[in-house]
């Protein structure tokens, strides 16, 4: 377990995006579709469309989440279902690393996106999570992610989308 002398959760800057995506896509270095997600990441933080928060520790970012308001965003691909760009939004790209898993530093950063939504007139929150991934679903329900909207294979894995009323 990494101990670390200040952890906070916190809307991104644009310099700690490019932190975090050079991170990660140096974690990647033969898959291109990173650069792709990158380009696409940043340009919907810049028009709106997306909102990025961090959790950092030590001044160094160690994991994100993102909100999408817009079913422009790629993830989202028009299913208003899950973000309309009105009254629901979606929780994206939820990731920490290794190292600080297990501390609460997610379920801190999950809750200062939902307070963001909410404080942006969103009334409800959608979240995906891969079917196999027990623990993740685990998570998500007890943080409130129960009302299951619909099943979907996406990259030939079913993933199950649930949201929560704001």
């Amino acid at each position: 377990m990494q101990e670390s002398l200040s952890v906070v959760c916190c809307p991104a800057t644009p310099a700690l995006l490019e932190q975090i995506w050079a991170r990660t896509i140096a974690r990647h270095p033969d898959d291109p579709r990173w650069e792709f997600w990158r380009e696409e990441a940043l340009l919907n933080n810049r028009t709106g469309r997306s909102q990025t928060f961090l959790v950092i520790a030590d001044g160094i970012p160690v994991g994100e989440g993102t909100l999408l308001f817009s079913p422009e965003c790629g993830a989202i691909r028009g299913r208003t279902a899950l973000a309309d760009g009105k009254t629901v939004t979606n929780i994206n790209a939820l990731r920490i690393e290794k190292a600080y898993e297990g501390q609460g530093h997610i379920s801190r950063l999950v809750r200062l996106m939902e307070e963001a939504a909410r404080a942006q007139g969103y009334r409800r929150i959608s979240i995906g999570v891969e079917e196999q991934e027990l623990r993740n679903r685990a998570i998500y329900h007890h943080w409130g992610y129960r009302d299951l909207l619909f099943r979907e294979l996406e990259d030939g894995e079913p993933v199950l989308y649930y949201e929560k009323k704001l």
